[in-house]
């Protein structure tokens, strides 16, 4: 089950071995990862942390200790919020110095952009500015929903325009520490994964938590039912694999659980760590950023971009099973 990774390559900054300045563009509803991600990188101020919306990222960065902050060579020096006031306590808390009146004019003052919004179907006009002024842009999960916008990215990727999306999942240490057991499975029949919020936003936690497990490609078809709020999503791959992922806004105790049965045994496992996954998460992209290279093909984007789509697709049509061959890209 384990699966190679072929890196894509494309044309690094030309200050490889210099700092790096890095510009967060964007805030919606609901998501405080400009708060996070910012502070993960240029350390936060104490005081300012109180005021900070979320609970969790309060807790979980007054308990990580002071050294695991920040990357060499690396620091967030411009940020835009759609609420200028957000920008302003952002800025506080991470001691960000310079906050911009428009995203736009972070162009040619910074090496690369991070765009940490989860409404993907925003994507596409928020990272268009910097992908076609040459800028490297990290964008949150998911990419898109919507076979249209995905397209663009597609061109985009062929242009050499660089860029990246994922989640967190991807990165995180409870499921990359079970790869090594996956062949005490057996043969893979069954996979179950939970989300809190809906399928638009936070199925792509559960659905790249899932595939880091199991092979990416290979899945034909998607059967959703419910409503947005309440989402239940069955996947079927090639290999005689069976999957369902639940979305549940208010799931917030579910959260990252992943759930794997084989033919001679089962596993179960659930994220807990956000700090070490946004971190690395983070640094693939600086890696990306300076060497030009990402750690894993674009391919897998777009596979999960599909599965997204499709399961919107067919809920929207009542629940009919759309095989991914639909999905058709232009």
């Amino acid at each position: 089950m384990e699966k190679s990774r072929k890196k894509d390559e494309s044309t690094p900054v030309t200050k490889r071995g210099g700092d790096l300045k890095l510009a967060f563009v964007g805030k919606v509803a609901d998501n405080d990862h400009p708060y996070s991600w910012s502070a993960i990188l240029n350390g936060y101020d104490e005081d300012a942390l109180l005021a900070c919306p979320n609970r969790i990222i309060r807790e979980y960065l007054a308990a990580e200790p002071r050294h695991h902050f920040g990357i060499a060579g690396v620091s967030v020096t411009h940020i835009w919020c759609d609420d200028e006031e957000d920008a302003r306590k952002v800025a506080k808390v991470s001691r960000i110095p310079h906050i911009v009146r428009s995203a736009e004019e972070v162009i040619g003052q910074v090496d690369a952009v991070v765009i940490p919004t989860d409404i993907g179907s925003e994507h596409l006009e928020r990272a268009r500015p910097f992908l076609e002024a040459g800028i490297p842009v990290l964008i949150d999960k998911p990419l898109t929903l919507c076979t249209d916008h995905l397209s663009q990215f597609v061109r985009w990727h062929q242009e050499g325009k660089r860029f990246m999306s994922s989640s967190c999942m991807r990165y995180a240490n409870e499921f990359l520490c079970c790869r090594d057991n996956l062949k005490e499975l057996g043969d893979l029949r069954f996979a179950t994964a939970t989300t809190c919020r809906s399928w638009e936003r936070y199925g792509i936690h559960a659905l790249e938590a899932m595939c880091m497990l199991l092979p990416i490609h290979g899945w034909e078809s998607v059967t959703t039912i419910g409503t947005e709020a309440e989402t239940i999503v069955r996947l079927r791959h090639a290999s005689n694999v069976n999957a369902v992922i639940a979305a549940m806004d208010d799931m917030d105790g579910a959260f990252g659980c992943v759930s794997l049965y084989g033919t001679k045994s089962a596993m179960s496992m659930q994220f807990k760590d956000s700090f070490s996954a946004f971190k690395a998460q983070l640094e693939d992209f600086v890696e990306y950023v300076r060497s030009g290279q990402s750690s894993y093909p674009f391919a897998e984007t777009v596979e999960l971009m599909k599965i997204i789509i499709a399961g919107i697709q067919s809920r929207r049509e009542g629940g009919r099973t759309v095989e991914l061959t639909e999905i058709k890209l232009y």
